[in-house]
C-alpha cells in the first residue's frame, strides 16, 4: 500500500557503523511519567502507520490513565536514521516506537529496547502468528509486539489469462511457461518487473526455502550466520534474472506512477505481491478494477505449499522510555483486542493483521473485494501467514538488502552474471559483519 509499505519499500541503508560497540543510555525506567501532577502518563509515540490518528484517538478515549503523544518523524528510514541517532546520544528517542521486522535485530545490538514481558507482555504468546512471534522475541524475552505482515500470493490479470487460454501457473516452472506464452500473445507485455525491493526478494528466497541470517543476541552477542550462496536461494536469483534476460519481465521499480500505470494498462500480468495489497491496488488502479484475482504462491516442487512473507511492522518500547510499564501496555494495546482500531487498521489502512483472532474474523477472510471482481482474496493470504515457518534477520540487514540490490542492479545493466550476484553479496556481508566484530558462520 502506497504511503506505508510501498513509499518506505522495506529497503533502508542506514549508516550502521561500529554496531558491536555503541550502546544506548536508558532514559529512566521509574512510574512517574506524569510528572507529579497526578494526571495521566504520557507516552510518546513515533509510528508511520496510515489513519493511525484515529487508533491514537481510540487509545486515549479508553485509556485516561494514559494517553498516547504520536508524532510522524519520517517513513522508515528516515525514522530509523532518527531513532539511531537518538540511540547514540542516549537521548531524543520515543517511548514507543513503531520497527519493521528485519530492523529489531539492528537496535538489539544498540541495547535500543526494553524486554516487555517483565511487564506482562509474555501473555501475549498466542495471540499472533507464531513466524510473527519468532522474530518479536528471543528465548523468554519480548521486544516487540506484531502489528501486521505481508503474506505472499500471486496477483493476475484473470481476464487475459482467460483470453489467451493460458492456466495459472501452480508452479515457477508454469510461471515461466506462461511468461513465454503472454509474450507471444502480446509483445509489449511482461509476465511481470523485477522491482528491485529487498524485502520482495527476501520473500521469495523465504518462500523457497532459503533461509540465509541467523542471530540471537541471547544466545551469543557476536555471532551471526550469513548463507546466501544456499542453493535455496540461488535458485531464486538465477530464475528471476534469466526471465528479465530473456525480456520476459520488466525492470521498473514498484511503487512509482509508471509501475501503477504498467499494472493498470496490462503491461504486466502478474504481482506476486503481498496481504495489504489489496488496499494498495483497489487505491491506485481505476483502468483494470474487476479484471484482477488472487491466486497462490507458484511452488517450486509440485504439489508442495510453501509460503513467503513480504513486510510486517511491530511496536517497540526503547529503553529511554520516562515509564516503560506503561509504555508496554500502549505497544500492547494501540491495536492489540481494540475493535476500532482494528476496524481502521483493516478498512482504512489496509493492513494486513496478525492477530490470530483478526485475521480468522469472518468479517477478515470473508471480505469480498470489488477490486477482484467480488473475490474473497484473504481466504488465501490468511493460510500463507498461518503456514509460515521462522525466519531471522541480521542486526545489518539495511546493508545487506542495500548491498543484494546494488548487485542485482549491475546485473539488470548487464554487467554482472545473475550467477555472481549472491556470491558477491555474500562476501561484502562477510567482510562488513568481520570488521563490525562478528564472528560469521553458515
Amino acid at each position: 500500500m502506497l504511503g506505508f509499505h510501498g513509499l518506505r519499500k522495506l529497503v533502508s541503508v542506514l549508516a550502521v557503523g561500529g554496531v558491536l560497540a555503541v550502546t544506548s543510555c536508558s532514559g529512566g525506567s521509574g512510574d512517574g511519567a506524569d510528572g507529579g501532577t497526578g494526571g495521566p502518563v504520557r507516552v510518546s509515540v513515533w509510528a508511520w502507520y496510515p489513519e493511525f490518528k484515529g487508533v491514537v484517538d481510540a487509545f486515549n478515549a479508553a485509556h485516561p490513565d494514559i494517553q498516547v503523544d504520536w508524532t510522524n518523524v519520517g517513513t522508515g528510514p528516515d525514522q530509523y536514521a532518527k531513532l539511531k541517532t537518538a540511540f547514540t546520544a542516549g537521548t531524543g528517542a520515543p517511548d514507543v516506537a513503531m520497527v519493521e521486522f528485519q530492523q529489531i535485530p539492528t537496535f538489539l545490538i544498540l541495547d535500543a529496547l526494553v524486554d516487555m514481558a517483565q511487564y506482562g507482555a509474555g501473555e501475549d504468546k498466542g495471540r499472533y502468528a507464531e513466524w510473527a512471534w519468532q522474530q518479536s522475541t528471543d528465548g523468554d524475552k519480548v521486544y516487540a509486539i506484531p502489528v501486521d505482515g505481508g503474506p505472499m500470493a500471486l496477483m493476475y490479470r484473470k481476464d487475459l489469462f482467460d483470453k489467451h487460454a493460458i492456466p495459472v501457473p501452480a508452479t515457477w516452472a508454469e510461471y515461466a511457461a506462461a511468461a513465454e506464452k503472454l509474450k507471444a500473445a502480446d509483445p509489449t507485455a511482461f509476465v511481470a518487473s523485477f522491482g528491485s525491493d529487498g524485502g520482495w526478494l527476501n520473500g521469495l528466497m523465504w518462500q523457497a526455502g532459503c533461509r540465509p541470517y541467523g542471530y540471537s543476541l541471547a544466545k551469543a552477542r557476536d555471532q551471526v550466520k550469513i548463507d546466501l550462496t544456499n542453493p535455496a536461494c540461488e535458485k531464486v536469483i538465477e530464475f528471476y534474472g534469466d526471465l528479465v534476460d530473456r525480456h520476459l519481465m520488466a525492470t521498473d521499480p514498484f511503487f512509482t506512477a509508471d509501475a501503477a500505470a504498467a499494472l493498470d494498462s496490462g503491461k504486466y500480468w502478474t504481482w506476486a505481491a503481498a496481504g495489504w495489497t489489496p488496499g494498495y491496488v483497489a487505491g491506485s488502479l481505476k483502468n483494470t478494477a474487476g479484471k484482477w484475482a488472487v491466486a497462490p504462491m507458484p511452488q517450486w516442487t509440485e504439489g508442495a505449499d510453501a509460503q513467503g512473507d513480504w513486510g510486517g511492522s511491530t511496536f517497540t518500547v526503547t529503553k529511554q522510555a520516562k515509564n516503560p510499564k506503561a509504555a508496554t501496555v500502549v505497544a500492547r494495546e494501540l491495536f492489540g483486542k481494540s475493535k476500532q482500531a482494528w476496524d481502521i487498521g483493516l478498512n482504512k489502512a489496509f493492513l494486513y493483521p496478525l492477530a490470530k483472532d483478526v485475521a480468522a474474523d469472518p468479517a477478515f477472510t470473508g471480505k469480498a473485494y470489488g477490486f477482484f471482481a467480488g473475490q474473497k482474496v484473504n481466504e488465501i493470504f490468511v493460510p500463507v501467514s498461518e503456514k509460515l515457518g521462522d525466519f531471522e534477520y541480521t542486526p545489518f540487514q539495511d546493508f545487506v538488502f542495500g548491498d543484494l540490490l546494488d548487485r542485482c542492479a549491475e546485473a539488470v545493466s548487464g554487467k554482472r552474471k545473475w550467477n555472481t550476484v549472491l556470491a558477491t553479496t555474500q562476501a561484502n556481508v562477510v567482510d562488513y559483519a568481520r570488521k563490525q566484530g562478528f564472528t560469521v558462520g553458515r
